[in-house]
Parts: structure tokens; sequence; C-alpha cells
């Protein structure tokens, strides 16, 4: 009798329309996520070519752009509104099909439609739209323009409150940055005139010390030199011959899998041994693994108390991104040591009046310390890299080849070297006049 209350209700007219209306609703879903992803996923360089169009979908994008937290509210508003529709519909779709005294019926919805909604609202459109966000932005873009103009009146509301407790946490932040200032200005005050260049910049240092993170000043991970645990003896002594490092990370197939640290002084007492001498025993296992996020004032503190002097930064995965340590530290406070880790050759030279080459790994801090500019105006541009290599990976969108330029601000950029994997050498040619948005691009001919 059951079986076929079941099979009359799945052959009813309103069950198949309930199951249309479903998959709309999973189509919009997928559509407005999509969307998020495509609008704010788009590059400098995309927007600077959108400006140069005269395409109505490009001037909506640019329009959309211009007011990100209307259209983030517009497409939150619409996901959350179709997403309680599905779910709606889909507990009145197992009440027709499973009776409204079913004791599975929403334990049954929940788990469908939360695999429905993630699969089909969430992974597969933002999979789809990362590989082509511009094109997708610029199919939805008339679509957002109508919903932003009938949502605002709601978006405006969420704004304000979401506003206010922006500008709640922006106070606190606010009062730390000022006082930061304050106190670099203070030094500049209150310094007597017999104090030389060098103790002011101490004192800023200091200042400053507790705003920078350890992704700001590491060594990446393609300048550490490390050992393989499988090396035998001999050669181990012709690498730390040729490298001169005091402490050497040691790894096991990759260098994402660190053993430990191995301290050449451990070593000295066995220097005439054979090739087969046991070096891997006197490796250190008490490695201090810290997040690139980690401020260097709190890592100081745990070099202080783990009684360590080097420090392995690893991403979320627990990858390895670089290598830190105690001198790197101090540098940001007393400036540069010649220590076992910093090259002899200079990372960077004048070439002429205004124009410098500069080794692509630099990072932004000392490039905008050595041009005297600000680092702020980077900011924006730079994405999640702190090197001159990132930047212009984040400017261009690809690896490019040598001879490549484009212009940011009053900088015009020339690769001059590049590898398979990174870029080497920067020409940075500073232009009379500068500009708040990316000015030119310039492929290699």
């Amino acid at each position: 009798m059951e079986s076929s209350k079941l099979i009359f209700l799945t052959s009813s007219p309103s069950v198949y329309s309930l199951f249309i209306v479903i998959g709309i609703l999973l189509a919009a879903s997928a559509l407005i996520s999509g969307s998020e992803v495509a609008f704010f996923s788009l590059s400098q360089v995309q927007l600077a070519n959108l400006r140069k169009s005269n395409k109505p979908a490009d001037k909506h994008i640019l329009r959309l752009t211009e007011n990100p937290k209307l259209l983030l509210a517009t497409i939150l508003m619409l996901n959350n509104t179709v997403n309680v529709g599905i779910v709606t519909i889909s507990t009145f779709l197992s009440w027709e099909l499973l009776g409204k005294n079913s004791e599975n019926a929403i334990f049954i919805v929940s788990i469908v439609v939360t695999i429905l909604l993630v699969f089909f609202g969430e992974i597969l459109p933002k999979v789809y739209v990362t590989q082509y966000n511009l094109t997708f932005a610029r199919w939805v873009a008339r679509f957002f323009i109508v919903a932003t103009r009938l949502m605002q009146p709601f978006a405006t509301l969420l704004n304000r409150i979401s506003g206010g407790i922006e500008q709640r946490l922006r106070r606190k932040n606010k009062k730390m940055a000022v006082s930061a200032k304050e106190l670099e200005e203070a030094v500049e005050m209150t310094t007597a005139q017999a104090t030389t260049e060098e103790e002011k910049e101490i004192l800023k240092g200091i200042v400053k010390f507790g705003t920078k993170t350890v992704k700001q000043i590491m060594q990446t991970r393609l300048d550490i030199a490390a050992i393989d645990i499988e090396t035998d003896f001999h050669e181990l002594m012709d690498k730390i011959n040729k490298w001169e490092y005091s402490r050497l990370p040691v790894y096991r197939n990759t260098i994402d899998s660190i053993e430990g640290i191995l301290y050449v002084k451990d070593i000295l007492p066995y220097l005439e041994e054979s090739e087969k001498f046991r070096w891997q025993d006197l490796i250190r296992r008490n490695v201090l693994f810290v997040p690139d996020s980690k401020r260097i004032d709190d890592l100081f503190k745990d070099f202080q108390s783990k009684h360590v002097h080097i420090a392995i930064v690893v991403d979320e995965y627990g990858g390895t991104v670089g290598l830190v340590t105690m001198e790197d530290i101090i540098e940001e406070i007393v400036g540069e040591i010649n220590d076992e880790f910093d090259n002899d050759v200079s990372l960077y030279k004048q070439i002429g009046e205004n124009i410098y080459q500069f080794d692509a790994k630099i990072s932004l801090i000392d490039f905008c310390k050595i041009l005297e500019t600000d680092h702020a105006i980077f900011e924006e541009a730079k994405g999640e890299s702190e090197s001159l290599g990132g930047l212009l990976l984040e400017l261009f969108q690809y690896l490019p080849k040598t001879g490549e330029k484009i212009t940011f601000q009053h900088f015009k950029f020339t690769v001059i070297a590049v590898t398979k994997k990174r870029i080497k050498t920067v020409r940075v040619e500073i232009l009379p006049s500068s500009s708040t948005e990316l000015k030119e691009f310039e492929p290699a001919k």
C-alpha cells in the first residue's frame, strides 16, 4: 500500500514541478557563487584593461567593483535567499514523498541538500570560474547591475551594521598605529643633535619591530641551503666547506620533510672520520616550526625561551616556505649584519640616473627603503607577495619572458633574466611623473 502511494506521488505533476524548481534554484546558487569569485578575483592588470575598453559589459564590471561592499552584500543576500528556498522546497518535497510524520524526512533532506549545495552550488562553479573569471564576470555583469539596484536598501542596512563593527575594530587598531607613528616622530624630535643617523634608525627599528611578520624577513624556500639525510659524510663535508654556514636544515626526500638542524660545530670532533660515519646521530631534532604570519617580536621571545637561533617557516599545509634566524630579526633593529645567510653580492646596483638593477628576490620593504618610497603604494597590487619578484608575478599574472616591461605607479619594470620557475633580475626605472594605476604593458618582442 505504501509503495503504491509513493509511486502515485512521484508521478504527480506537483512533485515533478518541485524537482524542476529545485534544479533551477541550484543553477541560480551556482551562478551567484561563481559570480563572487569572478568579480573579486579580477587582477590589477585585468581591471586596467577594462578601463581601456568601451564594451558595455566591461563598464558594468568596473561600476560594480567600484562599490565592492554593495556588490558583496547583494551576492550574499541572493545566495542565502536561494539556499533557503532550496531547503524549504526540499523539505516540502520530502513530506510529499515520505509523509509529514516520517522520522527520516529531515535527516534525508539535510544530507542530500548539503551535498547538492556544496558540490553544485559552491565547489563546481568556483573551480570553473577561477579559470575564466573575466568571461564569467562579463556574462553576469548586467544581471548584477539590476540586482544591486533592487537590493541596495537592504545592502545599505547590512553595511551600516557591519561598518559599525568595522569602525570599532579600526579604532582599536588605529590607536596602536598612531602610537607607533607618534613614537617614531618622538625619536626625531627628542634625540639630541649628537645622535647619529644610525642610532636614530635603530630607535625607529625598535618602534616598528612589533608590526612586522616572519614572511617579511625570512629567507625563501629557494634560498635555503639544506642537506639530504642520506648524504654520506664526505659529501656532507664538501657542502659545508662550500656553503660556509654554521647551521643546516636536514630533510628526508624533500625539503618539505625537515628532520632536524645540523650544527657544524657538532661535527668538528669527527673531521677525520670515514665516509660511513653516522653524522645523522648529531642532528638536533628540536626544530622550531613557525607560520609565516607570526610576528617577529613573538618569534624573538620563542627563540629566547627555547634557546634556539633558527626556525623553519611553514605554510598552512605544513610545507616549507622559508627559514628565519635570530640574525634576521636583529637586523630589523640594527640594520644589515654580514652573517652566513647574506650573500656577498649586492641585491641591487645603480646603473644610471633613476635606473637600478635588482635581484628579484629582494624584499619589497628593502626595495622601498633603497628607493626611498612608501611601501604602502604596493599594498593592494602585491597580494600575498613580499618580494619584488612576487609583486611582478601579481602584476603580470604569469611568468614573464626576458625583455617584457610593465609600469606601475611611477616605476617602470623590465625583466632582465628569468628561469623556468621564477624571475631573477629586474631593471627598475623611476619615471618623472606618477600615476595611481597600471599604465603600460609591453610584451617581449
